[in-house]
């Protein structure tokens, strides 16, 4: 009565097959292709330069000042944050002590 009833587990009523399993492939290059050489005396084409695929990062003096600005900045709101935090539980610390103060010398009265 007290005991939990654990279902039990089907059993596979068909043939169980294993999965297909992934063979991997290897893919060839394909054959560089020679260039001929040309009759006329026209000279070879310049291959054209491809853009960096990245843009650099340029540190001039006023990005350095506007970084430090900012750091400074999310510095100060993150201190103030805290502060006030510490404050708030400083303030909630100093109710509770002096309601208990009230409390004991109400009952002590009694």
């Amino acid at each position: 009565m007290f005991r939990p009833k654990l279902p039990t587990m089907p059993q596979p009523t068909g043939p169980v097959l294993p999965s297909a399993a992934v063979e991997p492939h290897s893919v060839a290059p394909a054959a560089p292709v020679v260039p001929v050489a040309p009759v006329t005396s026209v000279p070879p084409p310049v291959p054209a330069t491809s853009a960096p695929s990245r843009t650099t990062a340029q540190l001039t003096p006023g990005n350095v000042l506007a970084l430090v600005g900012a750091g400074t900045a999310v510095a100060l709101v993150v201190g103030a944050v805290l502060v006030s935090m510490l404050l708030a539980v400083a303030v909630t610390a100093a109710s509770v002590a002096v309601c208990a103060v009230v409390v004991r010398s109400v009952l002590k009265d009694r």
